[in-house]
């Protein structure tokens, strides 16, 4: 396959599951009309087991460069999840597919590679997720602090519902002291 190789979502899909297999934990493809013309669009979910994550997005990248939007994260109770927002085919009207790779971590040890060193962009969105959930992203290229003030308290991330969340930096207004 070449650098312009436009693939169905479906083939898209097959992309992935031929290299990975059973790595590739979940698929999901939704389709729907957009637009007075009804035109199909399409978005693909997958969630993809850490072990082969940056070989996702070096098979991501070795098809055709893709857009990444952002990259967004949950904190679900165990784990935390991140999902990279991509766009394959961007720019081409009417063949443009969303894929969303996500992937999972542990919250005893929320460690991944970077993808900066393929896409570069992805450097400030990467950054987001450490300050935020306190993701550990392993080689990335500029590890400072980029929305938090530098007094912000280490230890403590804003989107984590857990014990390292903000709940203790919250002051009970309402509550009168006798």
């Amino acid at each position: 396959m070449t650098k312009e190789t436009r693939l169905t979502p479906e083939q898209l899909v097959k992309y992935f599951k031929d290299e990975f297999k059973t790595k590739i934990k979940d698929v999901q493809i939704k389709k729907r009309a957009a637009g007075k013309k009804k035109n199909e669009t399409a978005t693909i979910w997958m969630k993809v087991d850490k072990s082969v994550f940056k070989g996702v997005i070096k098979h991501l990248c070795d098809l055709q460069f893709p857009h990444l939007a952002v990259a967004s994260g949950n904190d679900l109770g165990k784990t935390i999840e991140l999902i990279y927002h991509f766009t394959v085919n961007f720019g081409k009207r009417m063949e443009e597919v969303n894929l969303h790779i996500s992937v999972e971590l542990p919250k005893s040890k929320p460690e991944i590679e970077t993808i900066c060193d393929w896409i570069p962009g992805a450097l400030i969105t990467e950054r987001e997720k450490m300050e935020m959930l306190g993701v550990k992203i392993i080689g990335i290229p500029d590890d400072r602090r980029c929305f938090l003030p530098d007094d912000f308290p280490e230890g403590v991330y804003p989107w984590r519902r857990d014990e390292a969340g903000p709940d203790k930096l919250y002051k009970n207004l309402h509550e009168v002291k006798k």
